[in-house]
């Protein structure tokens, strides 16, 4: 029987820190500052293997999910996380303590354009009309224009939860292997 991934002792204490961070998701929180971006930049990172990146992110992201609801954009905020994960994996020889801010920016930027567009596709309520936005491009501007203030919860939230999982990672590799 082939295996689908095999994890090493190396990556127990990875996995569990993206299912800690995921987790503090069920901690009462602004809006959306919370660690998924964080998650999904830092499991590209940690793991040599794509297909348990891509399993850690899911499973953990489900089972908080379970807990919270789910929603209309699920698939978007998912895709988004999964297109950031992909893209951090293949340049994780580049992620370190010096260019994580401006990664952190760049995975914000993907969450918001790619789960925003799911939230005006889905017919999400408009916070300001309270039905749903109009299915043209005005529509999809609003969408991005109202979402701004939570671009910086999310960016603010990303850069911090980003640098304590990459020093955390970092200092244990430096006391255990």
């Amino acid at each position: 029987m082939k295996t689908f991934f095999k994890i090493s002792v190396k990556e127990i204490f990875p996995i569990g820190l993206v299912l800690l961070l995921a987790f503090s998701r069920l901690i009462p929180h602004p809006p959306n500052f919370t660690p998924i971006v964080a998650v999904a930049i830092m499991s590209g990172y940690f793991f040599k293997n794509i297909k348990l990146s891509f399993v850690v992110l899911l499973i953990a992201m489900l089972l908080v999910d379970v807990f919270l609801g789910f929603y209309k954009h699920m698939f978007f905020v998912y895709l988004s996380l999964f297109l950031i994960t992909f893209i951090f994996f293949k340049i994780s020889d580049k992620v370190n303590s010096k260019n994580l801010f401006i990664f952190g920016f760049l995975g914000s930027l993907i969450f918001f354009l790619v789960s925003n567009f799911g939230v005006w596709a889905s017919g999400v309520l408009s916070p300001i009309t309270n039905l749903p936005y109009e299915k043209n491009i005005n529509g999809l501007i609003n969408c991005y224009f109202l979402a701004i203030p939570f671009f910086t919860k999310t960016l603010t939230s990303t850069i911090f939860f980003s640098y304590i999982a990459y020093f955390l990672k970092y200092s244990f590799n430096r006391k255990f292997t």
